[in-house]
């Protein structure tokens, strides 16, 4: 299948899986393919939590400051594991309007989650952020970090708040996501590195990795207190 050129991954990894012994691994490994960006005005934004062990590891290999961009995704109540939609830093709100349907939400539910989203995204950015701004990115690229790809509808918020910030140019980097996933994030960017994509009806992110748990906020907050140097 003809794949877009500003797609860049690692082939020798293609639908492999257990391919990063951690966050921090997949970290080095995006950085080695990424070494155009060392040094450039380049800022790296890491999507807490699961993101920031891979993008310090970024920051740190390619000598670039490193910020957090809060993005949060909009969970059923009863099961926390399936997003239905995302809220990033600035208030803006993407859904996933096949899944609401099939789902049956009413509006009152996704309001209620927007709302209650909006809440955590907003602790999490005092919590990371001290409610400071995002630098201006008008003159600088802005490569956006997670540890992984799955519906894309979390990082999909997140470029779209980044280019309503002017940013000049966003590339996104990932160790891992679904081929069609890749692909749609694509068409928004500049430019995404992905080492390990994969095709198939199944997926998760926790594949990719050997050595896989939830990322605490108090772990995240560690790994930016040891690499953090905020962008001006």
């Amino acid at each position: 299948m003809f794949e877009p050129s500003n797609i860049i991954e690692r082939t020798e990894l293609h639908n492999r899986t257990r391919v990063f012994r951690d966050r921090k691994h997949g970290g080095e490994v995006l950085a080695q393919m990424m070494q155009e960006y060392r040094p450039t005005p380049a800022v790296v934004l890491a999507i807490p939590a699961g993101g920031v062990p891979v993008a310090a590891q970024i920051a740190k290999r390619l000598r670039l400051p490193l910020d957090v961009a809060v993005v949060s995704k909009m969970t059923l109540p009863w099961n926390t594991e399936v997003g239905y939609g995302a809220v990033a830093f600035d208030g803006t709100v993407r859904l996933n309007h096949e899944l609401v349907e099939r789902l049956s939400l009413t509006d009152q539910q996704v309001k209620e989650g927007i709302i209650e989203t909006g809440k955590k995204v907003r602790r999490r950015n005092t919590l990371f952020r001290g409610d400071q701004p995002l630098p201006s990115l008008s003159d600088q690229p802005a490569i956006l970090v997670d540890d992984g790809l799955a519906s894309g509808f979390t990082m999909q918020v997140a470029v779209e708040a980044l280019l309503k910030a002017s940013s000049s140019e966003v590339v996104v980097a990932v160790p891992t996501g679904p081929s069609h996933t890749v692909r749609r994030i694509a068409a928004d960017v500049t430019r995404i590195y992905c080492a390990n994509i994969r095709s198939g009806m199944r997926f998760a992110v926790a594949d990719a990795y050997e050595y896989w748990s939830d990322v605490t906020e108090h772990e995240a907050l560690e790994a930016l207190g040891h690499q953090q140097t905020p962008a001006s």
